[in-house]
């Protein structure tokens, strides 16, 4: 009962136009993908409902920072076009390497069915290039971060984009979170 007060008392500030950060997940909490709700993944307990920072972001959540790390991870969850490859590559545009690498050539990109989905798991590594989503100028350069995505490719629902990222040492502490509540999809 108190989870759904604060959760209640959450929307009615955002219906406001606040801002506001609810409570970290239960173990119990999902959230759906898809007009009619035909999918459904697990919240990393700990993990804090934010209020998506575009209105392109469908959902949002923070994990919280490690000691060392000045911010925590932010994941994005959001609906889009494209194909799978062309995302990816833009994945890889937003980070570049140190030593002048290809940032393609380190990442790590993986194939997996979860659901009866097909989904892609990208990991990425590098100083990203953190900016609006679709800004032509270049934004702050974030050295030493990482971003793990996955594009859940929905039968009824077309494609999810699930992006982790921030500091290294943070995602790589949420690395376990991340990956079971991509396993934890479920189709309705």
């Amino acid at each position: 009962m108190k989870r759904l007060t604060q959760l209640a008392l959450g929307l009615a500030l955002v219906a406001l136009g606040l801002v506001v950060d609810l409570a970290p997940a239960s173990a119990e909490e999902r959230y759906n993908l898809g007009e009619n709700k035909e999918y459904s993944l697990p919240v990393p307990e700990g993990w804090v409902r934010k209020q998506p920072r575009t209105r392109i972001v469908e959902h949002e959540f923070e994990a919280k920072a490690v000691e060392g790390d000045e911010i925590g991870g932010r994941v994005t969850v959001m609906a889009a076009g494209g194909s799978v490859d062309d995302n990816v590559k833009r994945w890889y545009g937003q980070f570049s390497q140190p030593d002048g690498s290809s940032t393609e050539e380190k990442a790590k990109v993986t194939k997996t069915v979860v659901a009866g989905q097909d989904v892609v798991i990208a990991d990425i590594s590098g100083t990203f290039d953190d900016r609006p989503p679709f800004a032509a100028s270049q934004g702050v350069q974030r050295p030493n971060y990482r971003m793990m995505g996955a594009i859940i490719q929905t039968k009824k629902a077309g494609n999810y984009f699930i992006k982790f990222y921030g500091p290294a040492k943070t995602i790589t502490a949420n690395e376990a979170a991340f990956n079971k509540m991509v396993e934890g999809l479920k189709a309705e």
